[in-house]
């Protein structure tokens, strides 16, 4: 199946501004997040979200975007070598043939470059770790402690690969360059070494710690700083600490992708929040004052008499401060009129001379009840 267009899953246009971009983003992971789907639309939503943050973390890259812009999926397809995936070998050699021209290009913005004795250089590959964190650290900000995956030299070897007494031997292929010339009609295209791989040695005998890698992969911990007011689906880019390079070449990056747990009281819009307030019809028809829950504490709020279920209260300043907001947003305070359960008889008793009460005072003690009842005599007329 042909995977969909990466503007049309975000549903923007492909001149699109960044920003732009990463509002559709949100919005979407937002909408399909696997903690705000159950049941028989988990699966679903967890396909969309999958898909909108792959959509996001190409077209988010600038570089990723311009592949992607010139060459559709083969662009930053990950099976094709290159920048983003279709990078020279890619494009049938032709980035190499014409290094000069396209250099910035497929070179080593695209993670492969010219080491010493003209070897062939790779970037090392970028690190993805997801941290789970709740709202009120999001709000605040946190100092966390993770642990990544790391290389550290073979203690057998000392990073030459080769087995102790041995060494490695320069490859006869290449003569140590890392590449091979090979003519094709009037162009002289230069290819990585088939035979040593691009590292322009040869270990006869392999260190048996390392498989010949000259590295073994361990565990390291990283202190990150979270900022005060990141949200779901935000990254934080550890430059350097990612995969590392070959020969020489430089590390990758670590991007922590930040996921929200999902709250027992608040419900996250950007940097506003919103929270269901029970109140008791009593209180509902007389009005009267209570207090509401806000990450710095408690607040009040007056309840005008009359108050209907689904009335909205808006306290200013009591959201979050985004990661690039000069000010906190709001917090959303939604009235839910509580219906009283288990009545004795006196309480029944009393509510139903409470409603023959108002029913002898008409329509004013309920100002839905006339429009309603002359919307059902038009429905049925």
């Amino acid at each position: 199946m042909s995977k969909r267009d990466f503007y049309e899953i975000l549903g923007v246009p492909k001149n699109a501004s960044d920003e732009e971009i990463k509002k559709a983003y949100r919005k979407l992971a937002m909408k399909h997040h696997p903690d705000r789907n159950q049941g028989d639309a988990a699966k679903p939503a967890e396909e969309k979200f999958k898909e909108a943050k792959e959509a996001y973390e190409m077209l988010s890259d600038p570089q990723k975007r311009a592949a992607y812009d010139q060459y559709g999926h083969a662009g930053v397809d990950p099976n094709m070598r290159g920048p983003g995936g279709a990078g020279a070998e890619g494009f049938g050699g032709f980035a190499e043939a014409f290094g000069d021209i396209f250099g910035d290009m497929f070179g080593q913005q695209g993670g492969r470059g010219r080491g010493a004795g003209g070897r062939q250089v790779y970037r090392g590959s970028d690190l993805s770790y997801a941290m789970e964190i709740t709202l009120e650290e999001a709000a605040r900000g946190k100092d966390a402690q993770i642990r990544i995956p790391s290389w550290d030299t073979c203690d057998t070897c000392h990073g030459s690969g080769a087995k102790p007494g041995t060494s490695a031997k320069t490859c006869g292929t290449c003569q140590g360059a890392g590449t091979v010339q090979m003519r094709q009609g009037f162009f002289s295209v230069q290819q990585t070494c088939p035979h040593c791989r691009g590292t322009g040695k040869i270990i006869p005998e392999p260190c048996t710690t390392c498989h010949g890698q000259g590295k073994l992969k361990k565990q390291k911990t990283l202190e990150v700083k979270i900022p005060a007011g990141i949200d779901d689906g935000m990254r934080i880019r550890s430059t350097g600490n990612g995969e590392p390079g070959t020969n020489g070449g430089p590390p990758g990056d670590l991007y922590i992708e930040i996921r929200l747990k999902k709250h027992d009281i608040f419900e996250r819009d950007g940097d506003d929040l919103h929270c269901q307030v029970p109140v008791s019809f009593i209180t509902a028809a007389l009005g009267g004052e209570i207090e509401v829950p806000t990450l710095q504490g408690k607040a009040a709020i007056d309840i005008p008499e009359g108050t209907q279920a689904g009335k909205q209260f808006r306290l200013r300043g009591k959201g979050i401060k985004g990661v690039r907001a000069s000010y906190p947003g709001d917090l959303y305070c939604h009235i839910a009129v509580e219906t009283p359960v288990k009545l004795t008889e006196h309480q029944r008793k009393l509510l139903r001379e409470l409603e023959d009460s108002l029913k002898k005072g008409g329509a004013r003690h309920s100002p839905s009840g006339e429009s309603w009842t002359d919307r059902l005599k038009n429905f049925f007329s």
